[in-house]
């Protein structure tokens, strides 16, 4: 394979689907069917597809499921078509719904089978941890079924070929929810909040399944009412003020009679002693003459 070849290979994302019958007592599976449909990454479309019906080496272990179930009798056998699964799958992304854990052993077990070497992926995009990690449990759960009847895209058949693609169109869906949210997210994530929406980012901040809320709208409300508190003055204070306040006052409101204001001096400083230093701000209050003094040169 020449290095263009090859570079393209990379480039290209296969999303694949197999059934199979399930597990015999001794825990061997039978591959049932394989398909996949090649895809084009920087317009996610369909370039190509293959799939095949696979004659297991039991056939009474079809599952009724399937409505051509004599069809497996004449069916290829995985030794007949290894040759086209590993030229779609070697050396280029795969791409399915819970893959790691199912579908890649199998194929590996069935390469095994015959004893050839099985196809490498240039990398894995596994569907299910990509949308547990981003997407959450909007649908209810991350089941395929579940999701392409969330979205309207119709009931799965479990069939592989129209489950590859079924799988595509749930990632497109997915994909295009979270960039909206991501354009307005205080908008709509709080929607999506409110229509039950969780995702594991969330619920694991929450130390479990939590509804789906914006960090920065979270904190736009406080968990109490702030109320403002007043000091009260020492009585020592209190006293001294209402001494100082008998007597005739000026326009300024200045006590008249220095012998009152001096003998009302040392009370005050020990007053203003015993209270702690609190540093403010520093206004400056205009006196009523000059806004008096403003007001005559207006009217003029």
């Amino acid at each position: 394979m020449d290095n263009n070849n090859s570079s393209k290979r990379m480039s290209e994302i296969v999303f694949f689907d197999v059934e199979t019958t399930a597990p015999s007592p001794a825990g061997r599976w039978w591959l049932l069917e394989f398909g996949a449909i090649l895809v084009c990454p920087r317009k996610l479309v369909e370039v190509g597809s293959y799939d095949t019906l696979i004659r297991p080496g039991d056939t009474s272990a079809v599952s009724r499921r399937f409505t051509d179930v004599e069809a497996f009798a004449s069916a290829p056998t995985f030794q007949d078509v290894a040759d086209k699964i590993f030229d779609i799958l070697d050396g280029r992304v795969w791409a399915g719904h819970n893959i790691q854990r199912f579908d890649c052993p199998r194929i590996r077990e069935a390469f095994a089978d015959i004893g050839r070497a099985a196809p490498e992926p240039a990398g894995v995009i596994d569907s299910l941890n990509v949308l547990a990690a981003e997407f959450g449990r909007r649908a209810g759960d991350l089941k395929m079924a579940t999701l392409a009847s969330y979205f309207g895209i119709g009931k799965q058949k479990h069939r592989s070929l129209d489950d590859a693609r079924m799988n595509l169109e749930v990632l497109k869906h997915c994909a295009t929810v979270l960039l909206l949210e991501s354009t307005l997210p205080h908008a709509l994530q709080l929607a999506a909040g409110r229509d039950g929406a969780v995702t594991r980012r969330s619920s694991s901040a929450g130390g479990g399944v939590a509804h789906h809320r914006p960090a920065a709208m979270a904190q736009t409300k406080l968990p109490f009412t702030p109320v403002k508190t007043t000091v009260p003055a020492p009585a020592a204070t209190r006293a001294s003020t209402r001494k100082s306040s008998g007597g005739k006052r000026d326009s300024l409101g200045k006590p008249v009679g220095r012998a009152n204001a001096v003998s009302n001096k040392p009370v005050a400083e020990a007053a203003a002693a015993a209270l702690p230093k609190v540093t403010t701000r520093a206004t400056t209050a205009t006196p009523f003459h000059m806004i008096l003094r403003h007001s005559r040169a207006i009217l003029r």
